[in-house]
């Protein structure tokens, strides 16, 4: 089993950046790919990002391509999300993931472990 925690979000500015966080325990953090998710008040959780257990492939919604960065350091179990140039439609909830299958997933029903969430408000 896997334990999630993120931290690193909070409040700011539009055109502003945060860096997201996401501790695992356990010894097996390299077997999962990572992903990151957003849920926005009143609406579903919305894939944002994954990277491969090795960190050599990354995968990204297009709302965030060019804006927002995954990686990972596999010996600090720990997965980060750079996000840059926010903007409020960013505001959301974001909560890492842990996945064991080796295929590319986008859908938060195929991921096994979850983190709490981390609050990210941009304001304009």
């Amino acid at each position: 089993q896997v334990q999630l925690v993120e931290s690193g979000g909070g409040l700011v500015q539009a055109g502003g950046s945060l860096r997201l966080s996401c501790a695992a325990s356990g010894r097996t953090f390299s077997s999962y790919a990572m992903g990151w998710f957003r849920q926005a008040p009143g609406k579903g959780r919305e894939f944002v990002a994954r990277i491969s257990r090795s960190g050599s492939n990354t995968y990204y919604t297009d709302s965030v391509k060019g804006r927002v960065t995954i990686s990972r350091d596999n010996v600090k179990n720990t997965v980060y999300l750079q996000m840059n140039s926010l903007k409020p439609e960013d505001t959301a909830v974001y909560y890492c993931a842990a996945d064991r299958a080796p295929v590319v997933h986008t859908r938060a029903q195929e991921y096994d472990y979850w983190g709490q969430g981390s609050q990210v408000t941009v304001s304009s």
